[in-house]
């Protein structure tokens, strides 16, 4: 089985990034236009970083062995603070962990990624907070010829870009879910997981996979 995880807004504190044109490191967000005036190098993904290169572009070239890669880019499955994130990478393995990550797309555990601060979240900052309009070309790395079931753990505010994504998946796609009404994805099985916690939830339903307590209908 495929996992997939929605991103979470800590990184480890030795988390790296892409240099800017001066050497600062770029702080990726979703808005820079609404960053603060903080004398910082913002700028999105698809943001130009040369005449003829975008960011993503760049780091795409970095992970193909093109180019240099800067110190301490981590990768997805090691990027984030939470340790279901390296608890999922030991109980699946790198080959069948994909991180959803809300300013890159969908990506496997051992692509590098720089730190960042973008997210679906409507709590979040609005620099912080990446729209339904707004236009990224997303990785998506899911393996092209594979029918293996999809098991995503993540909020419904990561559900639209978990579906488009994936939408070529030819195999069975499994959406958890924790709030009373079925979220509608009516080309995915989905299954409410029943917890009091709101935050985070999908953290918990992590767990209980690990822990062999999660009730699934793979076909």
């Amino acid at each position: 089985m495929i996992v997939v995880i929605q991103c979470a807004g800590s990184k480890q504190a030795n988390a790296g990034s892409l240099s800017a044109p001066d050497g600062s490191p770029v702080r990726f967000v979703a808005h820079p236009e609404l960053a603060p005036d903080d004398g910082a190098f913002y700028a999105k993904p698809d943001d130009q970083c040369n005449d003829d290169t975008t960011w993503r572009d760049l780091l795409l070239k970095i992970n193909r062995g093109e180019a240099e890669p800067p110190p301490n880019l981590l990768e997805a499955g090691s990027l984030y603070r939470p340790s279901v994130y390296g608890a999922l990478l030991k109980h699946v393995g790198r080959e069948k962990l994909y991180v959803l990550s809300a300013g890159w797309g969908l990506v496997c555990s051992d692509f590098l990624l720089p730190d960042y601060d973008i997210t679906f979240s409507g709590q979040a900052e609005g620099f912080k907070r990446r729209r339904k309009a707004d236009r990224y070309e997303d990785f998506s790395m899911l393996p092209p010829d594979s029918d293996e079931p999809i098991l995503f753990f993540g909020s419904k505010d990561y559900l639209p870009i978990f579906r488009q994504l994936s939408a070529g998946h030819r195999g069975q796609r499994i959406v958890l879910f924790r709030s009373i009404e079925q979220p509608d994805c009516p080309e995915c099985d989905t299954v409410r997981y029943d917890t009091p916690r709101r935050t985070n939830w999908h953290y918990e339903a992590a767990e209980s996979y690990i822990a062999g307590n999660l009730q699934l209908p793979v076909r």
